[in-house]
């Protein structure tokens, strides 16, 4: 397709709807039509989202939502507001079936209500064929992408130990007492071992491949001191070579665009601002270590949303999402 896409943000003001406009403000077939924010009603957007001065006038609308989303020629509509705060949207506002909705919150992962779990490598024609798609997690995605290609194999045969780190802006942009710079700062902290929300998504794509998985996945996730970014660290007992594994994981992404296997140790810089996943591999005493580097904010969150909204409509899955990352 060549039009124009006339786009709808809700939840605009925060870390998720930032990128969101960064990104979308530049793709060549993307018009943002309005982005909502009832805490910054009529303000510019580049006065909360400060980097983004001189490339838009757009200003935050408070309008009632129902008028907004039913204005003519809406072509899709970003929910970026907190978690609760879509199912409830989708309750409340009759959303025609000829807007995609793509959710960037936890509220439709499980898939109900016609919602399609949109992690693309492991789901891309099923995308396609979506209007309602479920957005994965931070985490979750690092870490699926860590295991998609074992459980496809059927590998996947032990349990699963998972420590992963994130940056401050994977907890939003909401203070609280572990998000203020003297506590993170020069500090590291874990949180939710054992039993962090994403936990039930991972399990899910996992069974998807492999409906008989049914060891446990140990995560411990980490608060890093850093803004940007995840590392995770996984481990498996792995009956093959390091060869035969890299074999697996090149075969599996060999028509991906985003998710590339290193030989080389790889690091959080190499992706952050970037929509790709860096993965390497290591074989240890029959352990098959895997590391899996993401942005949070981008192949995590708003990157990742946008190559959905790419596939819905027929792009190039890449449209718009060609960045460079921060290496140094």
């Amino acid at each position: 397709m060549t039009d124009q896409l006339n786009i709808g943000i809700i939840g605009g003001a925060g870390y998720t709807g930032g990128e969101l406009l960064r990104i979308l403000l530049h793709h060549p077939f993307v018009n943002v039509q309005f982005v909502h924010s009832k805490s910054h009603a009529g303000k510019p957007v580049w006065t909360t989202h400060t980097d983004l001065l001189g490339d838009t006038d757009l200003l935050f609308s408070g309008d009632d939502l129902a008028a907004l989303v039913a204005q003519d020629g809406l072509d899709a509509l970003f929910l970026c507001s907190g978690h609760g705060a879509s199912v409830t949207f989708m309750a409340e506002h009759d959303i025609s079936d000829d807007i995609a909705v793509i959710d960037l919150s936890a509220d439709f992962r499980d898939e109900h209500d016609d919602f399609v779990y949109g992690l693309p490598e492991l789901q891309r024609e099923r995308i396609q064929e979506a209007t309602r798609i479920a957005n994965p997690g931070c985490f979750a995605t690092s870490i699926q992408l860590a295991l998609l290609p074992l459980a496809k194999a059927g590998k996947l045969t032990d349990d699963v130990q998972v420590s992963a780190i994130t940056g401050s802006t994977g907890a939003g942009q909401a203070l609280s007492p572990t998000t203020h710079f003297t506590w993170r700062n020069n500090n590291v902290s874990i949180y939710k071992a054992f039993s962090h929300q994403h936990l039930a998504e991972i399990r899910q794509s996992l069974t998807m491949l492999d409906p008989d998985f049914s060891h446990a996945i140990n995560f411990v996730p980490y608060r890093g001191d850093f803004t940007r970014g995840i590392m995770a660290n996984v481990y498996t007992p792995f009956s093959g070579t390091l060869d035969e594994a890299k074999a697996l994981y090149r075969t599996y992404y060999a028509d991906q665009p985003f998710t590339h296997l290193s030989d080389s140790p790889i690091d959080v810089k190499q992706v952050v601002n970037t929509n790709k996943c860096f993965l390497h591999l290591e074989l240890h005493e029959g352990q098959l270590l895997i590391t899996s580097v993401i942005d949070n904010l981008t192949k995590g969150a708003s990157g990742q949303a946008v190559q959905n909204m790419n596939l819905i409509f027929g792009l190039p899955e890449d449209t718009g999402l060609k960045l460079k990352s921060v290496a140094f």
